[in-house]
């Protein structure tokens, strides 16, 4: 089986750069989006929700987005109304956000995780 992942990904972003690091290094094939111009679908978000079973697992708590708005706005919020909001601002998406071509998710870059997760 070939792996193929699509990874939403911010250039900017120290995390994202290691995680492609590592894609290249074990030689994976790889669709590499943009996620400020092409962030995750309403879909794929919700996927990601119901595959990780909350949204805060999906919220990128150390970027500027989230600590505007607030981490106890968030809290408050229903979960329809956080994936509204997920989905209206890309950089409150966890990065990198991959969707492997099994349709698993997968969001932050932990070597471990994802040599277990794609590797195996």
């Amino acid at each position: 089986m070939t792996i193929s992942l699509k990874i939403y990904s911010y250039n900017r972003c120290a995390t994202c750069r290691k995680a492609i690091a590592w894609l290249i290094e074990n030689n994976i094939k790889y669709q590499l989006i943009d996620i400020i111009s092409s962030p995750p679908s309403k879909k794929e978000i919700n996927n990601a929700v119901k595959q990780l079973g909350a949204t805060k697992y999906l919220l990128n708590t150390s970027g500027k987005s989230y600590r505007s708005i607030g981490a106890n706005t968030i809290k408050s919020m229903s979960q329809d109304k956080v994936i509204e909001l997920i989905s209206s601002d890309a950089k409150l998406v966890k990065r990198p956000f991959v969707i492997k071509n099994n349709g698993d998710i997968i969001v932050g870059f932990n070597e471990l995780k994802w040599n277990e997760s794609i590797l195996s």
